[in-house]
């Protein structure tokens, strides 16, 4: 695995390192060790499976208020999807920067994304699935996001969006600093 630091303080990629033969690849998906070595979290408590049907779908951005905020380490197993992380930690110094990455099995590319960041992401096709482990169980009460299209984010999506959920509608922007 080699990990790449991006433009979001804290936000990594994790690209596979494959070992291919005749038979096929090879390639380690997490190792504790390696985690812990580059001051990574390490332990991951839950993980699930989000399957999207449709392409031009948009879920997000999500985060989880403390004390239950998450680590997430995001892959994609099927599909491609555009992956958006939004940094809300107001003491960061990249505070209300984005990335976007696309994320597909032949990109081999997984993100480590850090508490008080927001995560969401489009499909680019149809029947995309992401795997998420997470490094805090999931408390419904503590659950929060903010738009897709906040204009302090003005995230870049690279299609309209097709279809999303009422709940993502709901969130609220991001109140402007004065």
């Amino acid at each position: 695995m080699q990990f790449q630091p991006t433009d979001i303080e804290g936000l990594t990629a994790i690209r596979l390192t494959r070992f291919a033969d005749e038979r096929g690849t090879f390639a380690r998906l997490f190792c504790r060790d390696s985690f812990a070595g580059h001051g990574l979290v390490h332990s991951f408590v839950q993980a699930s499976l989000s399957v999207t049907q449709h392409a031009g779908t948009l879920r997000g951005l999500h985060f989880q208020r403390p004390p239950h905020e998450e680590v997430k380490l995001i892959r994609c197993v099927r599909g491609a999807i555009f992956d958006v992380v939004a940094d809300l930690r107001p003491a960061s110094p990249t505070y209300l920067r984005w990335q976007g990455f696309e994320l597909s099995p032949g990109s081999d590319i997984a993100l480590y994304i850090p508490k008080g960041c927001a995560h969401g992401f489009q499909t680019l096709c149809d029947d995309c699935e992401v795997l998420y482990q997470m490094s805090t169980p999931y408390a419904p009460g503590y659950a929060d996001g903010v738009r897709y299209d906040d204009p302090m984010l003005n995230i870049g999506w690279p299609r309209a969006v097709a279809m999303i959920a009422d709940k993502d509608l709901a969130w609220p922007a991001i109140p402007a600093r004065g």
